[in-house]
């Protein structure tokens, strides 16, 4: 019906002079009675922007999807990796070496000083081949003689009772592999729950760090495993 009304009010004005101004006369007026004005001047078309831009604030998002994060549960947070500004760099000084060492321990002998955090694996001729160590936190060191009762590569770890306590959201039991803290070897020392072992964290070395193990690099205790046997005296000083 609005295009009917439209050809005929075009037909009844073809006739009509045109006026001076666009703006002016009956044609845009009756135009502006049917549609209304568009601008602040009746008959004034102005153009729409051609962007538009939302200027709202969208809400942030909850916690829980990504806005300010939250903490991790205290069960994620003990397997989330460290940051890598926490991660210091390997010391050389922890570097395996064969180094002059005077002892009366036989060769194959063991000898773990957890004071400057080095391992030594006595050799013949005075001489020793040196592993940095990481070793127990204050409260978890221990020392004796013992003889290594049994050899595992990429061991299971199975956390004992007295640290699940401290320590509740450790898992129950964990496969070996590479995220498994005890890493790719570990030596069994006697009938203690204690073991020499590798590590996923290899910048803890040189530190007192566990609770009470001794941890090499995997590097380093996969190095001890194939020169140390079941039976193999043990000496921590």
């Amino acid at each position: 019906m609005r295009f009917l009304v439209l050809a005929l009010v075009g037909i009844g004005l073809a006739g009509l002079p045109r006026p001076a101004s666009a703006n002016n006369g009956p044609f845009p007026m009756l135009m502006n009675s049917l549609f209304g004005s568009s601008g602040s001047q009746a008959g004034t078309y102005r153009q729409p922007p051609s962007v538009y831009r939302d200027t709202r604030r969208a809400a942030p998002l909850p916690r829980t999807y990504g806005g300010t994060a939250a903490p991790l549960p205290r069960r994620q947070q003990a397997y989330a990796p460290a940051a890598p500004s926490s991660r210091r760099a390997f010391d050389p000084r922890f570097e395996r070496q064969v180094v002059t060492y005077a002892t009366g321990e036989k060769p194959g002998t063991i000898v773990i000083d957890k004071h400057n955090k080095y391992l030594y694996l006595v050799q013949g001729g005075g001489k020793a081949i040196r592993y940095g160590i990481g070793v127990g936190r204050p409260g978890f060191q221990w020392q004796g003689t013992y003889r290594i009762s049994r050899k595992a590569e990429w061991p299971a770890w199975t956390p004992p009772a007295e640290m699940k306590q401290r320590q509740p959201w450790l898992p129950d039991h964990m496969e070996g592999g590479p995220a498994n803290p005890l890493g790719a070897r570990a030596l069994y020392i006697g009938n203690t729950l204690y073991r020499v072992h590798g590590t996923n964290e290899p910048w803890t070395i040189g530190q007192e760090i566990s609770s009470g193990c001794i941890r090499l690099r995997n590097e380093d205790v996969i190095h001890l495993y194939e020169r140390v046997g079941v039976g193999a005296k043990i000496t921590v000083i």
